[in-house]
C-alpha cells in the first residue's frame, strides 16, 4: 500500500448497499476473468469457482455480495453497470446456469455448486476475503486467486497483502503527509491550507483541471443520489420491510419553506434527510459515492449540501476544496487503521465519515489547519467504539439513521472546532490509534458479522 493515496481514489461512484460487500466483490470478481485471460486459460476454462469467508459469507446474502461476485465475472465495474438491469442479469445466470465471462466466454454455472459461503471460515488476512478457482472440463485447476475486499471499495490480492504498508515512496509528493501531525506541521511551514495542500499533491497523479472536474463529477453524482432518493418511495429490499421515509419527510420540509424561522433546528431536518435519502438509495441497490464506503454514505454529501445550501459562497472552487479536505483527512484512517466495519466496527465507517466531513466544513467555514484537525479528531472522538450490527445483514436498521446522527455530529464538531483555537488535548493522530485499538479489541460479533447487539436483538419479521 503506498504512502499517499489519491483522492479521487476515495470516492468511488458505485452501486449499494456495501463497498466492502458490493463494490469490491464485484472487482474481485472482474479481476480474476482478466487475470484468466492474461495467463492464457480462458478458451481452456469450463468453470469458476467463488468461495467467501468471514463477514463476506455471514452478511453477504443481505449485502448483495453474491449478486455483485456473478455481475463482476461477467465484466461489469461499479461505476458502469446499469443498475436497472441488474434483477434481471442475475434472473438470467440463475435460470440459464451460466455465466458470460469477462472475454466473452459462457461457461455452466451452477450457483450452490460454485458460489459458497464458508461462514465458518476466515481468511487470514482480513475479515472480508474471497478465493476463485478457475477449471478445466476435467475440474483440474488452471488458476486460483485470493482477493482482500479492505473497505472503501479497494481489493488487494495476497501479496499486497502481505507487503508492509509502511514501505512506500513518501517523498514523491509535495506535501507528504501520513499523520495528522504532518499535515499540522506543513501547514505551519508552507501557510497552506489542508485543501491547498492535498490539491498540489494530486499533481502527480493528473493536470489540476482534470482533478477539479472528477471531484465536481463526483459532487454531481451526490446530488443526484440525494434527489433520486428524495423522489423515490417504496418498501427497501430485504426481510426487514423497511419503508424508505425521506420522500415523505421531502414533501412535509418543502410545504414548509417558513419553518425555520419558527424553529431554526429545522436546518437540521433538512441534513438527516439528504443523509437518509443517499442510504435509503445505497439499501435499495441504487447508484451512490462511497464516502468512504456505502455504509456511510450519507453522512458527506449531507454535510455538503448543508454547506452549499445554509453557507454563503458555496461555489463550485470551494465545493472541490470541501471534498479535497475530505479525502485528506480519509487517507490518514485509510492508511493508519480502517475504512472496513468488518475490521473495527462502524467506527470506521460512520465514525470515520463523520470525521472527514467535520473537518472539511471546518475549513469550508474559514478554520485554520489546527482547527480543520481538532474538528476532525472530535468527530471520532465521540464515535470510538460504535459496533456494526445491522439486522438481518442488511444495511438499513441501524444504519440508514445512523447516517443522519454521523452528519448532524459533524456539523456540531465543527461548529466546536471553530469557536476555539485549534488548541486541545486529544489528537487526531492519538484518536485514529485509538479507533484501531478499539476495533482491533472489539469482539467479532460487532464487526458485520450480525452475530451481536441489535442483528440478535430485535427479532426480524
Amino acid at each position: 500500500m503506498n504512502t499517499h493515496i489519491s483522492v479521487l481514489d476515495l470516492f468511488t461512484i458505485g452501486i449499494g448497499p456495501s463497498s466492502s460487500h458490493t463494490v469490491g466483490p464485484m472487482r474481485a470478481g472482474l479481476r480474476f476473468t482478466q487475470q484468466i485471460s492474461e495467463v492464457g486459460e480462458l478458451t481452456l476454462t469450463e468453470r469458476v469457482e467463488a468461495h467467501l469467508y468471514g463477514s463476506l459469507a455471514l452478511t453477504g446474502k443481505g449485502h448483495g455480495t453474491d449478486k455483485a461476485v456473478l455481475l463482476g465475472l461477467e465484466g461489469e465495474t461499479p461505476e458502469g453497470v446499469d443498475v436497472d438491469t441488474v434483477p434481471a442479469r442475475i434472473e438470467r445466470i440463475r435460470v440459464a446456469k451460466t455465466l458470460r465471462l469477462h472475454g466473452g466466454r459462457e461457461i455452466a454455472f451452477d450457483e450452490p455448486r460454485d458460489l459458497l459461503f464458508h461462514r465458518a471460515e476466515s481468511l487470514p488476512a482480513h475479515p472480508n476475503g474471497l478465493r476463485f478457482v478457475a477449471r478445466d472440463a476435467a475440474g483440474a485447476e488452471l488458476l486460483a486467486k485470493t482477493y482482500y475486499s479492505v473497505g472503501g471499495g479497494f481489493v488487494i490480492g495476497e501479496k499486497e497483502a502481505a507487503d508492509d504498508p509502511l514501505a512506500s515512496t513518501a517523498g514523491a509528493v509535495p506535501f507528504p503527509f501520513r499523520h495528522g501531525d504532518d499535515l499540522l506541521r506543513l501547514g505551519q511551514e508552507s501557510g497552506l491550507s489542508v485543501s491547498e495542500m492535498a490539491l498540489r499533491n494530486e499533481a502527480c497523479w493528473r493536470p489540476e483541471t482534470e482533478t477539479r472536474a472528477g471531484l465536481l463529477r463526483v459532487w454531481r453524482a451526490m446530488q443526484a443520489c440525494v434527489e433520486r432518493g428524495c423522489r423515490c418511495d417504496g418498501i427497501l429490499p430485504g426481510g426487514l420491510r423497511v419503508a424508505r421515509r425521506a420522500p415523505r419527510l421531502f414533501c412535509e420540509l418543502s410545504a414548509n419553506p417558513t419553518a425555520a424561522l419558527r424553529d431554526p433546528l429545522t436546518a437540521l431536518d433538512w441534513v438527516s434527510l439528504w443523509a437518509m435519502a443517499v442510504n435509503e438509495e445505497n439499501a435499495a441497490g441504487g447508484r451512490v459515492v462511497t464516502a468512504p464506503t456505502n455504509g456511510a454514505a450519507g453522512i458527506i454529501p449531507a454535510v455538503l449540501h448543508y454547506f452549499a445550501r445554509d453557507c454563503d459562497g458555496a461555489d463550485d472552487d470551494r465545493i472541490v476544496r470541501f471534498l479535497l479536505t475530505v479525502g485528506a483527512i480519509g487517507m490518514l484512517y485509510k492508511l493508519n487503521a480502517s475504512i472496513s466495519g468488518a475490521e473495527v466496527g462502524c467506527q470506521g465507517e460512520v465514525g470515520v465519515a463523520c470525521s472527514m466531513a467535520a473537518g472539511a466544513l471546518c475549513e469550508a467555514l474559514g478554520g485554520t489547519v489546527p482547527q480543520v484537525e481538532n474538528a476532525a479528531e472530535i468527530g471520532m472522538e465521540h464515535t470510538l467504539g460504535l459496533t456494526c450490527d445491522p439486522i438481518g445483514g442488511l444495511v438499513q436498521v441501524p444504519c440508514i439513521e445512523r447516517n443522519a446522527m454521523g452528519a448532524v455530529k459533524a456539523i456540531n464538531a465543527a461548529r466546536l472546532a471553530l469557536r476555539g483555537d485549534g488548541t486541545h488535548r486529544v489528537s487526531l493522530d492519538k484518536v485514529i490509534a485509538t479507533m484501531r485499538q478499539t476495533g482491533a479489541d472489539m469482539s467479532t460479533k460487532y464487526k458485520e458479522t450480525s452475530r451481536g447487539g441489535l442483528a440478535v436483538n430485535v427479532i426480524e419479521c
